[in-house]
């Protein structure tokens, strides 16, 4: 639970416009102190090193952020789901279908909303 709320306060962090007006500000501080450093190996793996580590990381939070958002909404239409009469309660275990067995009902509910919509010009 702690990494997850650690997880979520990170990605608003890095998701906020200071966090990027800090890195154009970082970037542009690396790219003036080039003439000093005469612009050598040194100076560039700095650049480098720094970019891949964070870009590194930030795959795995973004990607726990993701699932985490994704597995939310996912509650929150089984819930709708659940509530609706109309609703068909089949649809509430499709994350252990398989993928000809989504693509067969996705054929199926494409085909009702093609009915739907000849319905509607009438």
């Amino acid at each position: 639970m702690k990494f997850s709320k650690f997880c979520q306060a990170l990605s608003n962090g890095a998701g906020n416009s200071k966090t990027f007006l800090a890195a154009i500000v970082l970037i542009i501080v690396w790219a003036t102190t080039g003439p000093y450093f005469h612009y050598n190996d040194t100076w560039q793996l700095i650049i480098n090193t720094s970019t891949t580590i964070v870009t590194f990381l930030m795959v795995f939070l973004i990607q726990n952020t993701q699932n985490r958002d994704n597995d939310i909404l996912h509650l929150k239409i089984d819930e709708l789901i659940r509530a609706t009469k109309e609703a068909q309660n089949a649809t509430l275990s499709l994350d252990k279908m398989g993928t000809r067995e989504l693509r067969k009902l996705r054929k199926h509910y494409s085909s009702l909303g093609d009915v739907e919509a000849i319905n509607l010009d009438d």
